[in-house]
């Protein structure tokens, strides 16, 4: 139930504290950092530091949380303690990252040395992470959900990289330890290319702000090219192909909002989403039957899998006596990804483009893109 427990918690970061709303920069000039695609957060550098704000994602017009960034040492870092924001010194040097796509990211900018923690490490499918933490390089600070609190004092943390959620109580012991907690709420993104633009954010912190910015605009490039050759996909009038995510947990279908970064993916894949009129950015806890009821005739259906088992269509139909009644499993177009085996949840959040093309693969075999980077055919 535990490892379940954390599995939801993941899934729900792809499909996925407050104050009201301020303007920034509130006590000076500065000039903003254009987001092409990121809704949830601004960046306005000002004289000597770099004010970041982030909009709650889950309540319009309030702010989540509003972070100053200053070189570290300067002066500003001591002076404005009380400014009612969270004053961190950048460049990181001794973080904690408790989510694993984060920690992926770390790596493909060069920053990995600067993680000395990490959470939730029997889920990250990372070689170089485990690596660093079996030479005693980077701690093992246990699970997300209940971190080893002394084992993140001992590291002398500059900072933890964390994952909020709604109605989530706050932080318990990490709010007391008087180290900034980084809220990352990228996966509340309306896109796939708004989450992984956040990546700018992230390369502030690490001192790789070049590289962040080098990274993003190869992913933009590419998920533009993939996009537009998806679209010429089928004739003129030919409906797209119908497509579902996610399968059950316990009794609950986690079914992406259609303002979710994975519905506006699918629209991009040139698919049709039987969700796609839904406002919600996040995902929707339906039960199986109103699930099958809007969407049993989708012509693909995709999940992740968290199995030491490899996936059949005897076992899926053993989990669940309705899965055999849906459409794709009728006609064997059911994809999965095993995501205990496969680098799913640490790669796709920052490229996008490598899902989409994913996507692609499925939807328009005909296009001849050869096979998914990640899922499956059952």
């Amino acid at each position: 139930m535990k490892n379940k427990a954390i599995y939801i918690v993941v899934l729900l970061c792809l499909l996925c504290s407050c104050r009201h709303l301020n303007q920034v920069p509130a006590d000076g000039q500065g000039d903003t950092l254009r987001m092409k695609y990121a809704e949830h957060i601004t960046i306005v550098r000002c004289e000597g530091y770099t004010k970041v704000v982030m909009q709650n994602p889950w309540k319009a017009g309030e702010v989540l949380h509003t972070y100053e960034l200053v070189p570290r040492g300067s002066e500003r870092a001591a002076r404005e303690r009380e400014s009612g924001t969270t004053v961190v010194s950048v460049p990181l040097r001794r973080s904690v990252v408790f989510n694993t796509a984060h920690a992926w990211l770390t790596i493909t900018l060069g920053a990995l040395t600067q993680v000395r923690g990490v959470a939730d490490l029997r889920f990250m499918q990372l070689p170089a992470v485990r690596q660093r933490v079996q030479a005693g390089l980077t701690a093992d600070c246990g699970d997300a959900m209940s971190p080893n609190i002394e084992q993140i004092i001992d590291i002398g943390a500059d900072a933890i990289l964390l994952s909020p959620f709604e109605n989530s109580g706050g932080y318990g012991r990490l709010e007391k330890l008087g180290i900034p907690l980084i809220e990352c709420a990228d996966y509340m993104e309306t896109s796939a290319l708004g989450r992984a633009e956040w990546m700018k954010f992230y390369g502030m912190l690490f001192g790789k702000e070049r590289e962040a910015d080098s990274l993003f605009h190869v992913v933009d490039s590419s998920y533009q090219v993939l996009k537009a050759r998806a679209a010429q996909c089928g004739t003129e009038g030919a409906k797209a192909p119908r497509l579902i995510t996610e399968k059950l947990t316990g009794s609950t279908w986690y079914v992406p909002g259609g303002r979710s970064s994975v519905g506006r993916l699918i629209a991009d894949a040139n698919g049709s989403y039987p969700w796609a009129d839904d406002k919600h950015s996040g995902s929707l806890a339906l039960p199986f039957e109103t699930v099958f009821d809007k969407a049993g005739d989708a012509d693909v259906w995709l999940f992740n899998d968290f199995s030491d088992q490899p996936m059949t269509y005897q076992r899926l139909a053993a989990e669940y006596r309705g899965y055999p009644l849906m459409k794709a499993f009728r006609k064997r177009r059911v994809w999965y990804v095993n995501s205990l085996k496969v680098p799913y949840f640490e790669e796709v959040s920052f490229r996008p483009d490598w899902l989409l093309l994913d996507y692609i693969r499925m939807l328009h075999p005909e296009l001849g893109l050869g096979e998914p980077k990640y899922y499956k055919k059952l």
